[in-house]
């Protein structure tokens, strides 16, 4: 009996030695959390991943400049469809997860499904790339760098008003640079 009283004393007023490996625990879970977590992020950032609902288009960027080009450098999906900071890339994550429910839904399930959806997917897009001011293109292509005087006359024209008036973005003239320009003739609000 006197060492139930004793056990029951104890629970009632932690040492500091179980406060200790309590809080440790709890740090250690945290981190476990973490990183199952970033790698869950990270492996949904994949072009495999992407490939699953998508694969006519990642197919399709492997014959573009973003794919394969003299300087080596090499664009997958997640670098123009991911935000790179990491709210807003939580923020889409969560905007894309309905694009994985209509998947399995088979909304999008065969080539000629995606086809029909595709003008919509594609003004979706740039729809939401137009209100982040095109912010994955800024990541890598910036005016502050760019060297006008190394582009053709039509662009470097182009490039020096848009930077002057502030009001293009990247995707207004840049639409179909990466994938096929879908038929839009059907699509609501196409401009």
């Amino acid at each position: 009996m006197n060492i139930l009283k004793t056990f029951w004393r104890r629970l009632k007023s932690p040492s500091k030695v179980a406060a200790g490996v309590v809080l440790f625990m709890g740090f250690m879970g945290g981190l476990l959390f973490w990183g199952a977590f970033n790698t869950g992020m990270e492996a949904t950032n994949s072009e495999e991943f992407c490939s699953g609902c998508h694969a006519p288009i990642v197919k399709e960027i492997r014959e573009t400049i973003h794919f394969s080009n003299r300087s080596g450098v090499r664009a997958i999906c997640s670098d123009c469809h991911v935000p790179h900071n990491w709210t807003d890339k939580i923020v889409r994550k969560v905007q894309a997860s309905k694009e994985l429910v209509a998947f399995a839904m088979g909304t999008i399930s065969t080539e000629e499904k995606f086809k029909e959806r595709r003008s919509y997917l594609a003004n979706r897009e740039w729809h939401r790339m137009k209100e982040n001011d095109s912010q994955e293109c800024r990541n890598c292509h910036n005016f502050d760098y760019m060297d006008f005087s190394e582009q053709g006359p039509r662009s470097a024209q182009q490039h020096s008003t848009a930077l002057a008036s502030g009001e293009k973005t990247c995707v207004d003239c840049h639409k179909g640079i990466a994938h096929k320009l879908p038929d839009m003739q059907n699509v609501e609000g196409w401009q």
